[in-house]
């Protein structure tokens, strides 16, 4: 027995995709077979059946309507699996033999374009990297808005500033050449092990075919235009790119128009450490956007706005007069409220002008897709006259960008109907009027169609069945429908057509001849329809720069519209940033942890930093008081300001930071064998190897994760590299290490904070006020109890830490045993304090008056001055 006609081309087929999952089209359906079927009947909870195959066993089988597949494919590829897409080339009804099909697409996790795959927010980036051991290239698209960006990254130490890029970019996917580029694979998973790491062949990083195709896509004759004719790897990797686009699409991609070579270096680089602790894009406790900054700043009304944002949030900007600008958009936007709601009104009912222009240009849009960007290009005059008046540079910019697409709206207009059907080959898509050939083809079944529609009135009337239906569908055309308890009743000249289980069904020969008139009229209306719809498509395509062109504007205006928003309603201000070394915060205030206890609760505080006479703050106090909450709030309000951004506090003057560097809280990675401790000393690590004079760094308990002596050590020794002159690092570190306060003495540019607390009998009320002193003790205890902890855990633990602190045990922290690089922690001659606890001692509390006891108290304090 061997294999049917109809397997034996599935099996060529799949021979041709082993590292996919076929969906094979068979009617209306996708059908997968054999493993493709057990996988995806097992990872969609999908009902597995069979079919003969011409083996002995049947071939497992299972299935999705073609017409839904999306949703489908969009969960399997979300699971980490490459999904073929076979379909018929050729109409069944004219194939001889087999019908022909082939794989018209592949579709991957940086591949996919279907609506149900991400958030509309979320860009959908597809990335190349290719190394070497002195320069790298990465190249990344978003084939679902046509962006397609490359840059070089030179000489990082262990690949560190090459896996920074790609967290900032936060790609979907990862091609690479296994030789080149295992090494780094391997790190890089282990810090984004969501990313889809796919091994291609070396071919498709062969410098002549990256080079060729780069010029077909472009339309350039040499790599000169693109500005990479010097850039090897950068020329691998953007050309390896669109090779493997090409392999996955089957055709090119006409959505991507230029190729973006960005500079390394001119954006700020956020680090996955430092994006996740200062929680920009979402919170550490749940992974939400729910209180982050991205929560707190996202008002954009655009679905390319809210990819915008994001991107401005990952890339906070260096230079100064680039912030200056965005920041005198806002700023201009701020101060015109009604200009500010009606540019709200417009955007409201713009659709993803990004999306919807990609979509087009890759010939996949539908006549939905040409409405939305009818709708869309309609708003764009209106948004126009709120900006003609407006005078500065950036919404200058804007407003030049915003052609007139009033021809393109009128053919539109004129050709597609309002409200067309999602496919495109059934018909209702084009509008009377539009093509006369149509329109007389429609008339001529007009009679016989509305002949049809009143037939089912006539025949109830001349049979006198009262539940007669007429009805059709696509198997077996047009059809009257008589229950069996009505079958007496049937006229002479009913012919039967098909027998249901309950019901008869029934033609005449006057319905035979009408349905075959509207039949074969409707197929060649629909075909009709058909090509002009893909006329009207194509028509679009000498628009697609100026649609890019007006998207991306649309999409930063939205973005600062939103910045605007912020800024009103939430009482930020403007910041002065220039390339001086100051931070200077007055006021300043979380923005997410003020949104999330209620305005007008948070307790302010100021913040000042240089990198001559206070580059260093020690911030002692207790755990829960808010010190890396008043670290973390520095930081935002500088990325804040970077970003174009108003901030929260009453003055900001902030010196533009080219890094921000952050080392806060525990975590580990026991799968790799990596503890808490390991990571904190490999994160410190990377933040002083790369900090510079321009940095901002923000370090929480650095060596807490050890012995006292050893973490104490490693502390102090980090204070002082970051303290000595020449390498006067603007830095905030929080600590319980109260030995570390000393340092105050030893270096000018070292200054000591801590956070207020009042005692109130053996409770304490924690403040969050920053004071320009050095804490007294910890608390520990006090959050204890504040914790939970059981009474009699905290009493022996009060009793244990006061034989600590008298001395009377081996105090892991007895002066007398410490010393760092020559100089005591602690003050160990503690001789002139014994007179006057003595006479503390001597006091008989019983016979004292409340007055005499506030003048011992007051000769006792002057005695300690």
């Amino acid at each position: 027995m061997g294999l049917s006609p109809m397997m034996k081309q599935y099996f060529d087929i799949k021979e041709q995709y082993k590292d996919c999952l076929l969906m094979y089209r068979l009617g209306d359906f996708y059908e997968l077979f054999f493993d493709d079927a057990l996988i995806t009947s097992r990872e969609l909870e999908l009902t597995l059946t069979g079919r003969n195959c011409g083996l002995e066993e049947r071939a497992p089988m299972c299935g999705v309507p073609f017409h839904a597949a999306n949703s489908y494919i969009a969960k399997l590829v979300a699971k980490g699996y490459k999904v073929a897409i076979c379909e018929q080339i050729e109409d069944p009804k004219e194939a001889k033999g087999i019908v022909k099909r082939e794989v018209i697409r592949i579709i991957t996790p940086g591949t996919i374009d279907i609506d149900e795959s991400t958030n509309a927010k979320d860009n959908l980036y597809l990335a190349s990297v290719y190394i070497t051991k002195k320069t790298s290239g990465i190249a990344y698209t978003d084939i679902t808005t046509g962006e397609f960006t490359a840059l070089e990254v030179r000489d990082n130490h262990d690949n560190e500033l090459l896996i920074s890029e790609l967290v900032r970019i936060s790609p979907k996917e990862i091609i690479y050449f296994d030789e080149t580029s295992s090494d780094f694979i391997e790190t890089y998973s282990k810090t984004s092990p969501g990313t889809y790491i796919n091994t291609i062949d070396e071919s498709y990083f062969k410098y002549s075919s990256c080079e060729d195709i780069l010029l077909s896509q472009f339309e350039v004759t040499s790599l000169i235009p693109l500005d990479i004719q010097d850039k090897r790897e950068v020329t691998i990797a953007s050309g390896s790119l669109l090779l493997y686009l090409m392999e996955t699409e089957k055709h090119a991609s006409p959505q991507i128009k230029h190729l973006i070579l960005k500079e390394s270096g001119l954006n700020m680089i956020l680090d996955r450490s430092t994006m996740r602790n200062l929680e920009l894009l979402e919170t550490q406790y749940n992974q939400s956007q729910k209180g982050s900054l991205l929560d707190v700043l996202d008002k954009t009304h655009t679905a390319m706005g809210g990819r915008l944002i994001r991107r401005f949030i990952k890339e906070p900007l260096k230079d100064s007069d680039a912030i200056n600008k965005r920041l005198e958009a806002v700023e201009t936007l701020v101060d015109l409220p009604v200009n500010r709601a009606n540019i709200v009104s417009s955007l409201k009912h713009v659709y993803d002008f990004e999306r919807l222009t990609a979509r087009i240009a890759s010939m996949r849009a539908n006549g939905k897709d040409l409405i939305a960007l009818k709708t869309t290009i309609r708003e764009l005059p209106s948004i126009k006259d709120e900006l003609c008046n407006i005078d500065t540079p950036l919404l200058n910019e804007i407003y030049s960008s915003l052609d007139d697409f009033s021809e393109l709206e009128a053919l539109i207009e004129n050709s597609i109907v309002e409200e067309p059907p999602f496919t495109i080959t059934d018909g209702d898509l084009i509008k009377p009027g539009y093509s006369e050939e149509l329109d007389s083809l429609k008339l001529s079944i007009k009679d016989a169609k509305e002949w049809i529609t009143g037939l089912e009135t006539r025949e109830k009337e001349r049979t006198g069945i009262k539940n007669l239906k007429v009805g059709f569908n696509k198997v077996f055309g047009y059809y009257i429908d008589i229950s069996k308890s009505n079958l007496p009743l049937v006229p002479d000249d009913y012919i039967r057509k098909q027998t249901l289980v309950n019901n008869e069904r029934y033609i005449t020969p006057e319905l035979k001849e009408k349905e075959s008139l509207v039949l074969s009229a409707e197929a060649k209306i629909n075909n009709i329809e058909y090509e002009i719809f893909k006329e009207v498509r194509a028509s679009i395509e000498p628009y697609f720069a100026r649609l890019q062109r007006a998207s991306a504007s649309v999409a930063l205006l939205d973005v600062l519209t939103s910045l605007a928003d912020v800024a009103s309603r939430y009482g930020y201000v403007k910041p002065i940033v220039d390339d001086s070394s100051v931070i200077d915060i007055k006021e300043g205030r979380h923005p997410a942890v003020e949104q999330m206890i209620g305005e007008g609760l948070f307790v302010s505080n100021s913040t000042l930093l240089d990198t001559v006479s206070r580059s260093m703050l020690i911030i002692t106090g207790p755990n829960m008081s808010g010190k890396s909450t008043y670290m973390r709030q520095t930081a935002i309000i500088v990325l804040m300001a970077q970003i174009g951004s108003f901030v929260p506090c009453e003055h900001a003057h902030i010196g533009a930071v080219d890094r921000v560097f952050t080392r806060i809280g525990a975590s580990d990675n026991l799968s790799h064998g990596q503890s808490t401790f390991y990571i904190e000393m490999s994160e410190l690590a990377n933040i002083l190897r790369n900090a510079t004079e321009r940095s901002l760094i923000i370090l929480d308990e650095i060596g807490r994760g050890t012995s006292t002596f050893d973490g104490l050590s490693i502390a102090w020794a980090t204070i002082e590299f970051l303290s000595k002159p020449g390498n006067c690092i603007r830095t905030m570190f929080a600590t319980h290490y109260h030995e570390l306060t000393v340092l105050e003495s030893k270096y000018a540019n070292v200054k000591n904070l801590s956070v207020a607390v009042s005692e109130q009998g053996s409770d304490i009320v924690f403040l969050h006020k920053i004071s320009e002193q050095p804490a007294s003790k910890s608390y520990g205890i006090h959050v204890a109890k504040i914790a939970g902890v059981p009474s009699e855990i905290r009493k022996k633990a009060a009793s244990k830490l006061r034989e600590l602190e008298s001395g009377s045990s081996s105090s892991p922290l007895s002066s007398d045993q410490i010393s760092f690089f020559g100089q005591s922690i602690v003050a160990d001659d503690e001789n002139e304090y014994e007179e006057i606890i003595d006479e503390i001692k001597d006091i008989n509390l019983n016979n004292i008056t409340p007055m005499e006891a506030m003048l011992k108290l007051k000769e006792i304090q002057d005695k300690v001055k």
